[in-house]
């Protein structure tokens, strides 16, 4: 079954494909980027290099190009546009760079601007992820425009950055079109924007700051949190498993609407994976936790941190959800079916031997979000759906193998 409906996502992928243009323009330094750039050669790249691990969310695909900035004033900037594009994530695939010299990667807003030079220091410049291979990738800007600059003094017309791919978002209508989810929204879709609980709920509201968007090598999306003092962050097995996928991924902390409904999310902050630190045995069914830390640390510890309990839960335990199901700006599922009305309850405290379950809404994107009880520890971490009994691994038994390696509070 799982073979047959990724072959049918597959097949979806390759017709969506055939629709979509691109737009990749060198263009003058001084010259405005407002105009829609002219369209040349682009292709989407093969399918075995799409993102297609199961059970999460696929948010994006991945494109070849052919771009090369050079010194000379009127090669010192390419407009990467894919239009209606949610993200666009560039590869460079070569630096030459001078001492002195370096390259910006910037929305078209350009309020997120990423900055690279030839030593690719973290420390003095911008975070990047890697896939294993040459060259790296650029953290990703929100919108469908990457303007990718150099700067430098030099007028040599000689090649210095060359672009071959890049990755570009979904937006709402193929994100349903290329992912098969079970059914995890129980009833009505209860879930509001976290913003929508600043005064109501402070505290869920709150504690929500912790929790992040995780963006997988490029094209896969999952939700992911910091848990403890120090820098560990936790998310599902089946999302990130190896250190390669680690050092792939990006965590978006802050993606959240600023009104309520209002389908207004800023960049937040972005920070890449680090370190793997352990991850559980078995499959998905059961503790499904990957432990890993992040580069740039100091940037989001003002975020705060959520704690994991070291009991087990009880039925009827009040709890909430918050997270990036679908991979849209951070949500919180707080009551069954209406606000105001039945709050979420942990149904079965012992569903199996690593599983809780639950009817609070979840949707794909959602795995690997921390599942919160009314004193706001971690009881447990969201992996399977399927209504009505969504399921969390618990977090009692996470904590007991992993507790030598965080600071739980």
């Amino acid at each position: 079954m799982k073979l047959a409906l990724r072959r049918l996502r597959m097949a979806a992928v390759t017709l969506g494909a055939c629709t979509l243009g691109l737009s990749l323009v060198s263009v003058p330094a001084a010259e405005a980027y407002s105009v829609r750039p002219l369209a040349p050669q682009s292709e989407r790249a093969p399918e075995a290099e799409q993102f297609s691990a199961e059970g999460v969310t696929t948010v994006g695909e991945l494109r070849t190009v052919n771009g090369v900035l050079s010194h000379a004033p009127d090669g010192r900037k390419q407009v990467i546009r894919h239009p209606g594009a949610a993200y666009v994530k560039v590869h460079f695939s070569s630096l030459r760079l001078a001492h002195g010299d370096y390259v910006t990667v910037a929305s078209a807003d350009g309020r997120e601007s990423y900055r690279y030079d030839r030593y690719l220091n973290r420390a003095t410049s911008s975070d990047y992820t890697t896939d294993g291979g040459p060259g790296f990738w650029a953290m990703s800007v929100e919108g469908d425009t990457a303007v990718v600059t150099l700067h430098s003094s030099r007028t040599s017309r000689a090649r210095a950055v060359t672009i071959d791919r890049f990755w570009r978002g979904y937006d709402r209508a193929e994100l349903t079109q290329h992912n098969f989810s079970t059914q995890s929204v129980c009833s009505t879709d209860a879930r509001r924007d976290v913003v929508c609980y600043r005064t109501s709920h402070p505290t869920e509201y709150a504690r929500g700051n912790a929790v992040a968007r995780l963006l997988i090598a490029g094209g896969g999306m999952c939700t992911t949190w910091r848990v403890g003092n120090t820098n560990r962050m936790l998310t599902n097995k089946h999302c990130i498993s190896t250190q390669s996928a680690v050092s792939g991924s990006e965590m978006q902390f802050n993606y959240q609407c600023a009104t309520c409904g209002g389908n207004n999310p800023g960049a937040g902050t972005k920070v890449s994976g680090a370190t793997l630190y352990k991850v559980s045995s078995g499959g998905s069914s059961q503790l499904d936790y990957t432990l890993y830390s992040v580069n740039n640390f100091a940037n989001i510890q003002s975020y705060g941190t959520l704690y994991l309990a070291t009991t087990a839960t009880s039925n009827g335990t009040q709890m909430y959800i918050p997270g990036h199901g679908d991979g849209r700006p951070k949500r919180l599922s707080i009551y069954e079916d209406s606000q105001g009305g039945t709050r979420c309850t942990v149904r079965n405290a012992n569903y199996n031997t690593w599983n809780i379950s639950y009817s609070c809404d979840t949707s794909g994107g959602n795995s690997g979000s921390p599942v919160l009880d009314s004193s706001h520890r971690v009881i447990a971490l969201h992996h399977l759906g399927g209504c009505p009994s969504n399921q969390g691994a618990k977090s009692h038994l996470i904590y007991n193998e992993i507790k030598g390696l965080i600071d739980n509070g």
